[in-house]
């Protein structure tokens, strides 16, 4: 078992630590996320199970993630947390199949035209609105 957790410079950035629990998801073994940081944030991490992801929680601030994942597509509603919206994004790109994610205000309010160039980049998103 690894654990990955942030540290001051030049260690890993606390804001970056949410994108290692794909990294985690795809890597053959269990890995541990350990978000002492933010309250409550490590949370939002356990939605990666509706796209086929291995999360167990083990209390507010620590996910333990097997892998290897095999994704699949699914509807979500996006976290009000910004990086962990964003990660649950990049994982519905690696599942097959069509996925929604719901109610994307705060990753829209913290990446300009994210969708936009993620499909210049060979994705298919397409946005719309809810009613």
């Amino acid at each position: 078992m690894d654990k990955i957790h942030p540290l001051p410079f030049p260690g890993l950035n606390i804001d970056n630590l949410p994108f290692f629990a794909i990294i985690a998801a795809c890597a053959k073994g269990s890995t541990m996320i350990h978000d002492w940081v933010y309250e409550n944030r490590a949370i939002y991490l356990t939605e990666l199970t509706t796209l086929g992801a291995k999360v167990h929680l083990m209390d507010p601030h620590r996910v333990m993630i097997e892998g290897p994942t095999k994704w699949r597509a699914g509807e979500i509603m996006c976290p009000p947390a910004l990086r962990p919206g964003v990660v649950i994004l990049l994982a519905m790109l690696a599942a097959p199949g069509v996925s929604v994610l719901r109610n994307v205000y705060v990753i829209n309010r913290g990446y300009e035209d994210l969708a936009a160039r993620l499909n210049a980049l060979g994705a298919g998103i397409q946005t719309f609105r809810d009613i």
